[in-house]
Order: structure tokens, then C-alpha cells, then sequence
């Protein structure tokens, strides 16, 4: 895979990021990072609406992955299956950036509004899932609860993704913690069935 080569977006989206970290998100103004990335401030406005979509750019064209890979899945796999492995392809795109995911996940966890917008990205990111699998005739709870699951599992993949030292794909994450996520599933279903067999007896 290409190495990430920042174009004018790129590099505004990386001097914003050094110097959130640096001075903090609040502290950073459009004009800090404008002269950081050896722009105008009208080019920054021509790229981004205002400083905290510089870090949420990325999140659509996860979306659109996930949701072109959700409609690609074969006719006869599960629904969690088909939402799991989707994400798992689609975050490949984050793969030769890592380094600015490791930076941006540090960013907005020091910033309460910030964490908030990336929870609404991510729930925007399960409805669009949802909406992908339920027009494959998925019906609604059940595209919902797959969804959401899938969206569950690649936090959960990312998080140990960034943790990790580089080596592992995140998409191997990602398919290790829906693995997990079924193991767990199949344990709390045999712990249930083994419970009704003794109220029975």
C-alpha cells in the first residue's frame, strides 16, 4: 500500500493535529494552523467548514466503504458477519496513517466535545450500516443490533489497534474482536441453556 503523501487538505489536517496536541484544541485558532501548514486562511475555509472537522474528515469515507462493502457481501452470509468483515475492509484506509490515528485518538480524548462528535460520527456510522443491510432485505431489529455490534467490535479493534505496536493490520483487529464478540455470545448461550436444563430437572 502507498505511503499517505498530504496534499494541501493533508497537511492542514496534520498541522492542525500537531498543534492540538501541542497547545491543546481550545488554544489552536484556524490562523495557527493555517500558517503551520503554509496556507491561507481562506484556503483552510476551502477545504474544512471550521478547526473540528480537520479531524472528523476521514469518517465519510469510512462510512462509504463500509456501506460498499456491506451491499458487495455474499447472498448468504449472517448479518453480524456481513457488517463485521465489512468494517474490517474498510478500515484499511487508516492502515498507512496511523500515525495521525494515534495522534487524533489522543486529541479528542482530552476534549469532552470533541469525544462526543466522534460518538455521533460512530452512530451515524451504525445507522448507516443499519440502512445498508436492511436493504438487503435484512429486516429492521435485526439490521440494527448487527450494525451496532459491528461498530461495537471495531471500537474495540481500534483502541487495541493504536495501543499495539505496529505489526498487526487493523483489519485483523477488527476480525479478532467480532471473534471475541461470538465466542462471548456462544458462552452466554450455553451458560443459558445449561440454566434452563437445571430449573427443569
Amino acid at each position: 500500500m502507498a505511503r499517505w503523501e498530504p496534499d494541501a487538505r493533508g497537511r492542514l489536517a496534520v498541522a492542525a493535529l500537531e498543534l492540538y496536541a501541542e497547545r491543546g484544541y481550545d488554544r489552536t485558532t484556524v490562523a495557527d494552523i493555517a500558517e503551520r501548514a503554509g496556507v491561507t486562511e481562506r484556503t483552510f475555509f476551502r477545504h474544512f467548514a471550521d478547526k473540528r472537522e480537520v479531524l472528523f474528515d476521514g469518517s465519510n469515507a469510512l462510512q462509504n466503504a463500509t456501506v460498499a462493502g456491506i451491499a458487495d457481501a455474499p447472498a448468504d452470509a449472517a448479518p453480524l458477519e456481513i457488517a463485521g468483515e465489512a468494517l474490517a475492509l474498510a478500515s484499511r484506509i487508516l492502515e498507512d496513517r496511523r500515525p495521525f490515528a494515534l495522534l487524533r485518538a489522543q486529541v479528542i480524548a482530552a476534549n469532552t466535545s470533541l469525544l462526543e462528535r466522534e460518538l455521533l460520527k460512530m452512530w451515524a456510522l451504525g445507522a448507516a450500516a443499519a440502512d445498508a443491510l436492511r436493504a438487503r432485505g435484512v429486516p429492521a431489529a435485526e439490521a440494527n443490533l448487527a450494525a451496532e455490534s459491528a461498530v461495537t467490535v471495531f471500537r474495540a479493534a481500534f483502541a487495541r489497534w493504536i495501543a499495539a505496536e505496529p505489526g498487526t493490520t487493523i483489519d485483523d483487529y477488527v476480525r479478532a474482536a467480532l471473534a471475541d464478540l461470538k465466542a462471548l455470545t456462544a458462552t452466554a448461550d450455553t451458560a443459558a441453556t445449561s440454566s434452563d436444563a437445571s430449573r427443569r430437572r
